[in-house]
């Protein structure tokens, strides 16, 4: 899989050239958790790539994807961040994780957080996973999912 950096590397740098944006690609891999990791310095368009609420970051990540899989025959996970938003969002989620757990612990009430994409979802679960009073679950489908955050019982 490591091998395959140098492919992704230039199939991320070929897609900026396809959408006629100036940036530099740097390709990672990740041996832990068998991830590439695709930083784009983008400069001035930086919002350009993320796009709306990170739809357009989203698009490329899945672009890159098929184009990995077409190039190596192999399925490998691709996670894109540009001007560290994915950062941010991490932190962003993190704090959102532990307030809305605060709030559980004081009310006692389960809350629920909507709108949440799978990635997010699995940000605020993992935040919340060393928390020993309490439990987070996925309900709903599709679109419709959503997140519950209740004390364990």
């Amino acid at each position: 899989m490591k091998k395959d950096t140098k492919v992704l590397q230039r199939l991320s740098e070929e897609l900026l050239a396809l959408m006629s944006t100036k940036g530099s690609v740097e390709v990672s891999f990740d041996e832990e958790n068998q991830v590439f990791s695709v930083n784009i310095d983008a400069g001035d368009e930086t919002g350009l790539l993320i796009g709306k609420k990170g739809e357009t970051l989203t698009s490329i990540q899945t672009i890159l994807g098929f184009l990995l899989k077409k190039e190596t025959g192999e399925w490998g996970r691709v996670v894109v961040n540009v001007g560290d938003y994915r950062q941010k969002e991490e932190d962003y989620l993190k704090n959102l994780a532990i307030s809305t757990a605060q709030r559980v612990k004081e009310t006692g009430e389960p809350q629920s957080l909507y709108n949440l994409k799978p990635w997010q979802r699995r940000v605020v679960h993992l935040a919340l996973s060393e928390d020993s009073e309490i439990v987070t679950e996925s309900q709903g489908e599709g679109e419709e999912r959503y997140l519950i955050v209740k004390i364990k019982k």
